[in-house]
């Protein structure tokens, strides 16, 4: 199993371009499902969740090539409407095939998902909007079964701002019979990234970017190229990594505008950040400053950035209090940072994070997603040789995060 060693104490100093957002390409990737026509997607990026997604794709029957940061998809010959436990098991976007499949094809059998062990992330919203818009749905040793004939306009407010939710449920409505209004959307950039692209396929959707969405159904959708928007969670986890080390680096080919609350903390924390167009340059020239947060729907602090956050806060001057409100098991990270030193007591959905002056090397678990990024960036600040061990939970997420971080003088390989 992979693992990245890090020899700590060297500013990071440099460019770093930034990549297709994962969570804005993986519910695009979907999309092809809902025509027959070619979807050619640019800026898409080379992620482990991006390899499983295609997976299930060919495995439906849809025809999907890449090349590059180029994917073409062609769903015209769809042979099977069921996506297998194998492969849903290892990523939790496998069920936005449901709501597509369902509009187009009436029906759909779907795995219940997996992905990183961070708590609940119920599937009740998707099931309870699909079936206010007429499909008949009921749970069969583990798999969500749909069927309807063509799906109907309905209202839908979920009971929680939900992300994939919004977004399996406005792509099942874009191929419905009349009006469906989604009440309390989610209003997160990549939300918004979807509905253009189903916009350049023809949808009619109105209040993009609202907890209010519009959208009229037509009778088909056609083809489209869509570039994939630039990864925010990325961006802002080189931006923590150059704060926490107290570098410079500048990114490129970044969406300034979708990372405000990661932006206003940073200069809370001390840096000095200045925005050109698509291009975001931080310095930070002394120990940073202790910054506290608390997670939220955007436009609040997003609760993927919370863990590279705490791992700044961990060599900060003061004491941050970080809140999640967003996932009940994402401080998994906590016990491994404090193998590297780290200062930090939790009480229910509250870490107190005291900074010291450093950290120190040792060996530490990824346990999902985010928190291999929060480890890494702690690694990069810790004196001597830092291990982290369970990498596969970076790469489904980051595009070679070794390699960018090594380009900006960061001492760290891949082994085995």
């Amino acid at each position: 199993m992979d693992k990245l060693i890090i020899e700590g104490g060297r500013p990071l100093r440099g460019d770093v371009r930034v990549s297709g957002a994962k969570n804005a390409a993986l519910p695009i990737l979907c999309a092809a499902l809902l025509t027959r026509e070619p979807l050619v997607l640019d800026n898409v990026p080379q992620l482990r969740d991006i390899d499983t997604a295609l997976a299930l794709l060919r495995r439906m029957g849809v025809m999907a090539e890449r090349d590059g940061q180029r994917v073409t998809l062609q769903a015209a010959d769809v042979s099977s409407l069921e996506a297998p436990y194998d492969l849903v098991k290892t990523m939790r976007a496998s069920i936005l095939v449901l709501g597509p499949m369902v509009a187009r094809f009436g029906e759909a059998r779907v795995s219940l998902p997996g992905g990183c062990a961070i708590g609940q992330r119920p599937v009740d919203q998707h099931i309870k909007g699909l079936q206010a818009m007429g499909a008949e749905i009921h749970i069969d040793h583990g798999y969500v079964v749909a069927r309807a004939g063509r799906l109907r306009g309905a209202r839908i407010a979920t009971d929680m701002v939900t992300v994939t939710g919004t977004e399996n449920l406005m792509m099942a409505a874009v191929l419905a019979d009349g009006q469906t209004i989604i009440e309390n959307a989610a209003r997160e950039p990549e939300v918004v990234d979807l509905a253009r692209l189903l916009q350049a396929m023809g949808a009619r959707i109105d209040g993009i970017g609202t907890d209010r969405l519009v959208i009229d159904g037509v009778e088909s959708l056609h083809g489209a190229h869509h570039r994939v928007m630039p990864d925010r969670i990325e961006a802002g986890t080189f931006l923590c990594a150059a704060a926490a080390t107290r570098g410079r680096i500048r990114l490129i080919d970044a969406d300034p505008a979708s990372m405000g609350a990661t932006l206003d903390k940073l200069s809370e924390a001390g840096a000095a950040i200045d925005v050109d167009g698509d291009t975001i340059t931080l310095a930070m020239a002394q120990r940073p400053r202790a910054v506290s947060l608390r997670t939220a729907p955007y436009p609040g602090f997003a609760t993927d950035m919370q863990a590279q956050f705490m791992a700044l806060n961990c060599v900060a001057d003061g004491t941050g209090v970080i809140t999640e409100t967003i996932f009940e098991n994402r401080f998994m990270h906590v016990l491994e940072l404090q193998r590297l030193g780290a200062d930090i007591t939790v009480e229910g959905h509250t870490a107190v994070v005291k900074g010291i002056e450093r950290l120190s090397g040792a060996t530490v678990m990824a346990t999902d997603l985010r928190a291999s990024a929060g480890l890494v960036i702690a690694g990069l600040v810790a004196d001597g040789t830092t291990t982290v061990d369970r990498i596969y939970h970076l790469d489904r997420g980051y595009d070679g995060m070794e390699t960018k971080l090594a380009a900006v003088g960061a001492n760290v390989r891949r082994s085995r």
